[in-house]
């Protein structure tokens, strides 16, 4: 294995994560009410703008991390309660619509709250790069894939043995189901949004140390997240992850092999190619229809 292609694969795998995060965000919206969120690349953005503006307040990075995530899973709840409940009952098409107009909101809220400028605040552990494979591996890609795999366990764990968690499984099962033994299942709604949006800004606030953020990196960032989840199957958690990784290490061969400027139109001619052989993804419910 060449330096030159671990260094792309390391580079790929690191991005595929971010785009994982997205993608298990879109998941479980998707899961617990078959809405597609658009909003959930602004969700990206505002973790990694809002770090940056609680450091240069003068908060600890600890502190500063933990409004940013928390930040946004309080404007998910606002953008469940003040945009997709009222419409309740909407055409798959409107509930789109809305989700992209909520992005439009925050991306301009924040553009002129904080500027048009990028951002960027230093990486959560000092010290030289490491050399593997003649490949340099930044010390902040360790920090992405660690927190990443650490969400997947916890998210892994709360669906398995948490009553919230059994509840927004049996309301993606069924929700008249649901509700018919008891479960609230706006309240699950409530409680998806707020957990999408945690992981969207989870992922910024990873991502920023390396790639520098600003108000409008959310478009493209949700746009692949959106592209991952339905590679790996819109539905399947572990197909958002799988996908994502797909994404992103498919986006940096292209652009190292190819050029940098194609990266972003190879995820989108990625999904043609996977949904042209496999229509629900790859690991997406397969369906036998009796005729």
């Amino acid at each position: 294995m060449s330096p030159q292609f671990l260094q792309f694969l390391i580079s790929g795998i690191t991005v595929g994560a971010t785009y994982g995060l997205a993608a298990l965000g879109f998941t479980l919206i998707y899961n617990a009410s078959n809405v597609i969120n658009f909003a959930q690349g602004e969700f990206i953005m505002l973790g990694g703008m809002l770090t940056v503006y609680f450091t240069s307040a003068g908060l600890p990075l600890p502190a500063a991390v933990a409004l940013a995530i928390a930040v946004p899973a309080m404007v998910g709840m606002l953008v469940e309660k003040l945009a997709i409940e009222p419409a309740k009952g909407a055409e798959v098409v409107s509930l789109i619509i809305i989700t992209i107009g909520a992005s439009l909101v925050i991306r301009g809220v924040i553009q002129v709250w904080l500027g048009k400028g990028a951002f960027a605040f230093e990486p959560f552990s000092g010290g030289a790069p490491i050399v593997f494979g003649g490949a340099v591996l930044q010390r902040q890609c360790l920090w992405v894939l660690g927190v990443t795999a650490a969400i997947v366990v916890a998210l892994w764990l709360f669906f398995r043995y948490s009553l919230t968690g059994k509840a927004i499984l049996a309301t993606s099962c069924n929700p008249v189901a649901a509700q018919l033994v008891g479960i609230d299942t706006q309240w699950v709604l409530l409680v998806s949004f707020a957990l999408s949006a945690a992981m969207g800004a989870v992922g910024g606030i990873l991502l920023t140390p390396l790639t520098l953020t600003s108000y409008d990196v959310g478009i493209m960032l949700g746009l692949k997240g959106f592209v991952a989840a339905v590679v790996g199957g819109l539905g399947s958690g572990l197909g958002a992850l799988v996908g994502g990784l797909l994404v992103g290490v498919v986006e940096a061969m292209a652009a190292g092999y190819i050029s940098s400027a194609y990266k972003d139109a190879v995820p989108f001619l990625l999904i043609f190619v996977i949904l042209f052989f496999l229509p629900r993804g790859l690991l997406g419910a397969r369906v036998t229809e009796r005729v």
